[in-house]
């Protein structure tokens, strides 16, 4: 391998380990052991050889997703693979991707830039070596530098993370809705007196959301968990004394600002100001192979990026926190070095992760909820106004006047020790579902009227976090294997709230195709097991007199003082049952196609991802499964995950560290792997894979050793 690795040279001339925080188990060289399932475990005696090596690994599971990724935040994806493209490059230039990645990774100090030089050098040094690997198209972003990594970080970020619904108004950049689930228990809660935890993210199963399971051990490092693809440092995970969870917060980071325009620029505090513009240029490739040009022009008004335009004059502006935080990575490499409470909560001051619920706990037998968000310090308001102002169109996020001063926040930012907090609740459990921080757990810790009432929205929840809520709160002893089967949980929490009145209703009508539907709910387990006879029929009536109307279409709504048993009940009995008889004759007719009113739900939900399609357990949202998925339709009338469970870790910190993992859609996506898919086979069963932790666990299991000749 060549070494002249000269951003670098200087490191590893003046890198000198402490004394005693060499590793055993380290060779004087990098090294990858490969597990079976396809996880890097990646061994090395300096930092910046265990970022390099982690570029490596990804570029061997995922270098054509990488490689695409990298090509689209560079501004240039039209340039490489046409003019479908288009789009994509207008919008990251218009949000100034490339800029700010240029002026991040000049923002970073000399460690941090040498350790992302580092990770960027790894994956052209895999490509150079295996070329025959990669898709040509997507070889044609490489070589890969340092700032599309950065550049890539700024948009799942900021963009993807923090301000999806803002771009999504104006222009769809991707469906859905991003969530998760995390939990923490303390030893009081515990039947072994061990603080354990639950590390759930629900992500896509594609693109920026994939998760890359790794383990990285380095000088002062034994860090497991999983990372974004292509981002370099882990973002959920554990080591041996501690760990953490995230959860998609609700967080207000962004505004969106209604513009009224003038011939010269736009009005702002009763004066005409000029647009901050600039003019740029995207080569797009023809079917010929030729660059025709395109022209864009780039405006800025003092609210941020204008993002669209409308027909009555006016024009929208973007305006997002963090615009110069670069630091994030920084942030979880030390949340993930820390060894006690005291050092992850100074990681956590740095603030330089602009949202995410932070779910922690640990040897010692603390359990923590942070409510991380980078929240500008506003002078009026509340939720309420921030975000439901004047929408654009129904349901579209709120559009705040852009002619006056009055609304357009600075960059100041409440400091840590402003956020919602709980530390060690007498309950001893901690859990959130992506509902705001104040039902953390039972009795509530937090009163909303301690913080601004533009932090978070009043207390309220939805199936999920309910049956989140129940799982903890019914048992006083939870065991580790206990742990792991309430994570897989796949009960129905929406059953609880009408089940038994719609079947009650129901009975009343004379409709054959009702009473049919009648007897297929009553003899239904509840669940959205693969063998569940009756999910499918309950989730289209669902689908059909629930999503519709919401927490209207209920009897009796969600009360903050009795959380476990409300909301309740039909508000339209009537309605409820014409809309039950309504999906069963659509669902019967379906009988010659392989459905009928008593499909299983693992016929109709597939596990389809490469190669592999089994049948699926866990549900949507709106039915309140904790294991949640989010389908699409497919071919032949059946539905496909497209989002969800994803990375699962549960971890008890004991004398000796225990952990199960399941990183669900597999550890790659490089054609020809044979980790594309291949843990599909345990989520169908419902099962977690041992996390192997030592080096002998891992040599017993390995696959494959990659060394590195620095």
């Amino acid at each position: 391998m060549k070494r002249s690795f000269a951003l670098l040279a200087l490191f590893f001339l003046i890198a000198a380990l402490p004394v005693g925080a060499q590793d055993e188990s380290l060779t004087e060289q990098p090294e990858i052991l490969w597990d079976t399932w396809g996880v890097p475990h990646i061994f090395s005696p300096t930092n910046e050889g265990l970022f390099y090596a982690f570029g490596w690994a990804q570029a061997q599971n995922h270098a054509d997703l990488i490689l695409r990724l990298y090509g689209e935040v560079r501004g240039r994806a039209a340039e490489y693979w046409g003019e479908g493209y288009l789009e994509s490059d207008q919008r990251i230039r218009t949000l100034s991707i490339p800029q700010q990645a240029a002026e991040g990774y000049a923002a970073l100090d000399d460690e941090f830039r040498a350790y992302v030089e580092a990770f960027a050098m790894g994956i052209n040094d895999y490509a150079a070596q295996h070329n025959e690997r990669i898709d040509a198209a997507a070889a044609l972003v490489l070589p890969v530098t340092p700032q599309d990594i950065i550049a890539n970080g700024i948009r799942v970020l900021r963009y993807e993370f923090v301000a999806r619904r803002g771009l999504n108004a104006v222009n769809e950049w991707q469906a859905g809705e991003l969530g998760s689930n995390a939990w923490a228990i303390a030893p009081s809660r515990s039947a072994s007196g061990n603080a354990m935890l639950v590390i759930n993210p629900h992500q896509p199963w594609f693109g920026f959301g994939l998760w890359v399971e790794a383990h990285l051990v380095g000088p002062q490092t034994d860090l497991y968990g999983a990372a974004l693809v292509g981002n370099p440092f882990i973002g959920v995970g554990f080591n041996s004394n501690l760990g953490w969870a995230h959860t998609v917060n609700t967080h207000d980071g962004w505004d969106l600002y209604q513009l009224t325009l003038t011939p010269g620029g736009y009005l702002f505090d009763g004066e005409e100001r000029a647009f901050i513009t600039r003019e740029e240029i995207i080569r797009v490739k023809q079917e010929d192979g030729t660059l025709s040009e395109v022209p864009l022009t780039i405006r800025e008004s003092i609210h941020g990026p204008v993002i669209g335009e409308r027909e009555d004059g006016t024009a929208l502006a973007l305006r997002v926190v963090c615009q110069t935080c670069f630091r994030a990575g920084e942030q979880w490499w030390a949340m993930g070095n820390a060894s006690n409470l005291a050092e992850f909560e100074d990681a956590l001051r740095m603030l330089q992760i602009p949202m995410f619920t932070v779910m922690y706990a640990d040897r010692e037998g603390n359990i923590l909820h942070v409510f991380n968000e980078q929240i500008p310090v506003r002078t009026e308001g509340d939720w309420a106004f921030w975000n439901n102002t004047t929408p654009v169109l129904p349901g579209d996020p709120a559009v705040l006047p852009g002619d006056t001063s009055r609304y357009v926040w600075d960059y100041r930012y409440h400091p840590y020790e402003d956020l919602p907090r709980v530390l060690n609740p007498e309950s001893g459990w901690l859990q959130n579902a992506n509902e705001a921080p104040w039902t953390t757990t039972l009795p509530y810790p937090l009163d909303p009227a301690d913080y601004p009432a533009y932090m978070s929205p009043p207390p309220f929840v939805w199936p999920r976090p309910i049956v989140s809520m129940r799982l903890l709160n019914d048992d006083s002893s939870i065991t580790f294997d206990e742990l792991v089967e309430y994570k897989q949980s796949t009960f129905i929490e929406l059953t609880n709230w009408v089940l038994d009145d719609l079947i009650e209703a129901a009975d009343q009508s004379d409709e054959e195709m009702v009473q049919r539907a009648v007897e297929v709910l009553r003899a239904w387990d509840r669940q959205a097991n693969a063998d569940s006879v009756g999910a499918v029929l309950f989730a289209l009536w669902a689908q059909a007199y629930i999503e519709p109307l919401g927490f209207d279409a209920l009897a009796v709504p969600w009360d903050v003082n009795d959380p476990l048993n409300t909301p309740r009940g039909l508000a339209d009995s009537e309605a409820a049952v014409t809309a039950l008889g309504e999906v069963a004759t659509q669902l019967e007719a379906l009988r010659l196609l392989g459905g009928g009113i008593d499909v299983p739900w693992g016929d109709v939900f597939r596990l389809r991802y490469g190669e592999v399609d089994l049948p699926a357990n866990g549900a949507p949202d709106l039915l309140g499964s904790f294991r949640t998925l989010t389908f699409e339709p497919d071919r032949d009338l059946r539905f496909r995950p497209v989002q969800g469970d994803s990375f699962i870790a549960v971890v008890e910190f004991g004398e000796t560290l225990r952990a199960k993992v399941l990183l669900a859609y597999g550890n790659a996506t490089q054609p020809g792997s044979p980790h594309v898919g291949d843990q599909l086979e345990l989520f169908s069963r419902k099962e977690l894979r041992d996390a192997w932790l030592t080096r002998d666990e891992i040599e017993a299991n390995l696959s494959e050793r990659v060394v590195f000749d620095w």
